[in-house]
């Protein structure tokens, strides 16, 4: 790999509120799980099918994997939010687009990380639900609405950064 212009970043408002949010978020899903923890049966569901049908039980200790590994994620991804240099990208980087490249590409990381704590949360959230009797799982709309909310993401940022490539080569 050819050394890469090294840019500091500096985070704008969007990127500052995309950060609070989800931090906001790894705090809300621990409060939930600590909230219902106590209250929640023994065997609690621990698996969903396609179809968001619970079909695997298991202790209620199992539902903390699920902040633990949300909070290990969005962490991990925060710290390589930090080295825009070493992701990959499709075009070749330059001083001239390597702003542009890494903005874009750590705003990516932002989005995908705040989903990704955001779609556990929702499992938490379905899960103590379940558990309690109160809903019958994640629901038929659960895999396909968040698979969609993965596709948009990617196409509309993909398509950003399609529109300011081709601004930038008009110059």
């Amino acid at each position: 790999m050819k050394a890469r212009p090294n840019i500091e970043l500096k985070l704008s408002t969007t990127d500052v509120i995309i950060e609070i949010i989800g931090w906001l978020a790894v705090a809300g899903i621990w409060i939930l799980t600590f909230i219902h923890y106590e209250k929640l049966p023994e065997q609690i569901p621990i698996h969903y099918n396609g179809a968001g049908k619970a079909d695997g039980f298991g202790d209620k200790n199992q539902l903390l994997i699920l902040p633990i590994v949300a909070t290990l994620f969005f962490i991990g991804l925060t710290l390589l939010n930090k080295f825009p240099r070493i992701f990959n990208y499709f075009i070749p980087l330059a001083q001239e687009n390597a702003f542009f490249q890494y903005s874009a590409a750590t705003r990516l990381i932002r989005f995908v990380k705040l989903l990704f704590v955001i779609i556990f949360g929702l499992v938490v959230f379905m899960t103590i639900q379940t558990a309690k009797g109160t809903a019958g799982g994640l629901g038929i709309w659960f895999l396909p609405l968040m698979i969609g909310l993965f596709f948009i993401l990617i196409m509309y940022l993909f398509e950003k950064g399609k529109k300011a490539l081709i601004s930038q080569s008009k110059f």
